[in-house]
């Protein structure tokens, strides 16, 4: 399905409140879903969820490791819990808990990062989790949604409360536009389509997604034809879409808030790198190579290059090596 186009003046919205809001909702009407926090009731957004549901709120203090645990041990007793901390130490501190307790063991624990990416800004590499995407990506039976804005992060926990599996959700704390809307929904282990185009593929996730939108309407106004794949599921993966890709345009442009080392780029020219029919376009991948240097989020988007002109840039580059 394709979303309308997005203007740079666009409104923007911190994506934790449309998390909270929808988890707040649901859990009116399903006892079931409870919460599991690491101290981080106020960063996580679960105040009210706390105040509505005293109950149903399990803080272990910082206590990540214990904190999975406990998430599968309330998923197995046929809850459906909700396990929320900052990304980094979500899944760096207790990435052994989430291979053998959730993804080998197949508990239906929804693991939520909150504030990924660079959105902590000056607090540095230690607070950043641009990882995770690489780490979580190698271990089987675990789903990894990327919600590129509150629309779609509302989706994304309602697919886990109606489906519940596995998942790891990037929760997006640094404020992005709507790009999609509630029409437009969002189907596991497919891309969206948020705008048509021929001549090249601009692969985005999360926050990048109303950038790699920017870049294509640019791009447009010199009469390149680019289309925009909002990659909101990074496992299981659209190769449908990726093969599409490769075989009806002329390059691809890959556009990530995480490490290039194993994340969706990597994914994506893994996919083209093993397409029986040779298909071979050019591929750029944009994300980090390296750790970060101290400065606000907005400033360490455009050091690594991932504003639209960044985009735009590759975009071009890419299409003149086809």
């Amino acid at each position: 399905m394709t979303t309308t186009p997005v203007l740079k003046e666009a409104p923007t919205f911190d994506n934790r409140q449309d998390f909270a809001d929808e988890l707040i909702q649901l859990a009116r009407a399903d006892e079931r879903i409870v919460a599991v926090c690491n101290d981080s009731v106020g960063s996580s957004n679960l105040t009210k969820f706390r105040e509505e549901f005293p109950d149903r709120l399990i803080n272990v203090g910082i206590a990540e490791q214990n904190m999975v645990g406990v998430g599968a041990g309330l998923a197995n007793a046929g809850l459906i819990p909700f396990v929320c901390a900052a990304g980094p130490f979500l899944t760096g501190r207790s990435l052994e808990q989430i291979k053998a307790d959730v993804a080998y063991s197949q508990h239906n624990v929804i693991l939520c990062g909150m504030s990924p990416g660079m959105a902590y800004g000056e607090l540095g590499p230690t607070h950043h989790s641009v990882e995770d995407l690489s780490w979580l990506r190698a271990l089987p039976g675990l789903d990894i949604v990327v919600p590129a804005d509150g629309d779609q992060t509302r989706a994304a926990v309602r697919n886990a409360v109606e489906n519940p599996r596995p998942t790891y959700i990037r929760v997006g704390r640094f404020k992005v536009p709507k790009v999609t809307g509630e029409e437009v929904g969002l189907e596991r282990g497919k891309f969206v389509v948020a705008r048509e185009g021929s001549d090249l593929t601009i692969i985005a996730t999360g926050t990048e997604v109303s950038r790699a939108l920017w870049a294509a309407a640019s791009l447009a106004a010199d009469g390149i034809s680019a289309r925009v794949l909002n990659a909101a599921y990074i496992s299981p993966l659209d190769e449908d879409a990726i093969a599409a890709a490769a075989r009806e345009t002329r390059a691809i442009v890959i556009a990530e808030e995480a490490n290039v080392s194993g994340g969706l780029g990597a994914a994506v020219a893994s996919v083209v790198g093993q397409l029986e029919d040779g298909a071979r376009v050019p591929l750029r991948i944009l994300g980090l190579r390296e750790f970060a240097p101290t400065g606000s989020t907005q400033y360490l988007i455009e050091h690594f290059g991932l504003e639209a002109i960044d985009i735009e840039k590759a975009a071009r580059g890419a299409l003149n090596r086809a």
